[in-house]
C-alpha cells in the first residue's frame, strides 16, 4: 500500500512552509497516517535532523518510512511529552498535526468509519483497543447518546435520534453501519441525509476515540516541548477542533482566556502566524474532495 493510496496529504506545501524546517532540527508529526507529511519533512532534513512520528494504528506503523533520521512512535499523541522524554528528547523545533481521518480509514470498509455500505460498527483508530462504536450505540443511555450527538455532532433534536436508536436496539443489537443507518432512518432528514449521517458518525468516532481530550492534552504539552521560536502547525476539519486550536494559539489555553500581567499586558506564550486559517485552493479540492473542510493554523512559541 503506497502513501498516496493510504492518504493524500492535504495542504502539503503549506504545512512544510509553515514549519520553517531547519536541516538539523528536531520535529514531530503527531498524525503520521500514510506518511505523506512525514516523508515531506524528511526531505527537508539533513543528516543531523530527526523526525518523530506518532500513530496508534498498526496499519500506519506498517507504512512508516525506514530512515535513520525517523522514529515511529506507536502511541496516541496525547502522550506527546512522555513519549519524547522516554527517547531523551526535551525540546523540538516544530510540531505538525493533521487531525483528519485518513482516506485509508474511510476506504477500508471493515473499519466502519463510513456510513456508505455495510461494515461492523467499529470506528477504532487503534484497532487493538477494546471498545467499539457498537458498544457505545448499544450500551449508552439515550440521555448520554443525545448529549454526544449534540456536543460532538452539533446536531439538532438529538433526543429524537437517541429515541430512534433505543427503539431499534430493543428489537436487536445495532452491530453494523447499515444497522445504525436503518435505526435512525425515521429521524434522518431527506434533503440533508449525507450531512446528517456524516455528523452522526463523526460524533460517535470522537466519543469512542476520545479525540477532543487527546487534542487538548497534546496542545497543552506542545508548550512544554517546543523550543523558543518553534512552530505549531495544526490542520483541523470540523468546527469543534478548529475552535479549540484557534483558542489555544491565541491564548495558550484551550478555553481561549488571555491572561494579563499586572500592567494589563497579554502574557500569551504563542505568536499567531495565521490571522486567518489557510484553506485548500479550488484546484486542491477538485483533486482531493476530502480536503474541502480543512483549516490550517500556525503559531510560534515566544
Amino acid at each position: 500500500m503506497s502513501a498516496e493510496t493510504y492518504h493524500i496529504p492535504v495542504l502539503l506545501e503549506e504545512c512544510i512552509e509553515a514549519l520553517e524546517i531547519k536541516p538539523n532540527g528536531t520535529y514531530v508529526d503527531l498524525t503520521m497516517g500514510g506518511g505523506g507529511h512525514t516523508r515531506a519533512i524528511l526531505e527537508q532534513l539533513g543528516e543531523d535532523g530527526h523526525l518523530y512520528s506518532f500513530d496508534q494504528d498498526p496499519d500506519a506503523e506498517a507504512n512508516a518510512p525506514r530512515d535513520p533520521r525517523h522514529t515511529f512512535v506507536a502511541s496516541n499523541f496525547r502522550f506527546l511529552r512522555g513519549a519524547l522524554r522516554l527517547r531523551g528528547v526535551e525540546g523540538v523545533d516544530g510540531i505538525l498535526a493533521d487531525l483528519g481521518v485518513s482516506s485509508h480509514h474511510f476506504d477500508a470498509k471493515h473499519r466502519g468509519f463510513s456510513f456508505r455500505g455495510e461494515a461492523p460498527l467499529d470506528m477504532r483508530m487503534n484497532s487493538r483497543a477494546g471498545r467499539t462504536a457498537a458498544d457505545i450505540v448499544n450500551n449508552y443511555s439515550k440521555e448520554a447518546l443525545s448529549e454526544i450527538f449534540a456536543q460532538y455532532g452539533e446536531l439538532d433534536t438529538t433526543w429524537k435520534i437517541a429515541n430512534c436508536i433505543e427503539r431499534a436496539r430493543a428489537n436487536a443489537p445495532i452491530l453494523t453501519t447499515a444497522d445504525l443507518v436503518k435505526a435512525v432512518e425515521p429521524c434522518t432528514p431527506a434533503k440533508d441525509e449525507s450531512k446528517f449521517l456524516t455528523k452522526l458518525f463523526q460524533a460517535l468516532r470522537i466519543e469512542l476515540n476520545g479525540e477532543m481530550e487527546a487534542l487538548k492534552m497534546a496542545l497543552e504539552q506542545s508548550l512544554k516541548v517546543l523550543n523558543p521560536k518553534g512552530r505549531l502547525v495544526v490542520m483541523s476539519y470540523h468546527s469543534l477542533e478548529d475552535r479549540m486550536v484557534k483558542n489555544f494559539m491565541r491564548s495558550g489555553n484551550c478555553n481561549g482566556e488571555v491572561e494579563k500581567d499586572f500592567f494589563g499586558r497579554s502574557t500569551t506564550p504563542l505568536k499567531v502566524i495565521t490571522r486567518k486559517a489557510i484553506i485548500p485552493s479550488d484546484e486542491e479540492i477538485e483533486r482531493n474532495p476530502r480536503s474541502r473542510s480543512a483549516k490550517l493554523r500556525v503559531a510560534e512559541k515566544l
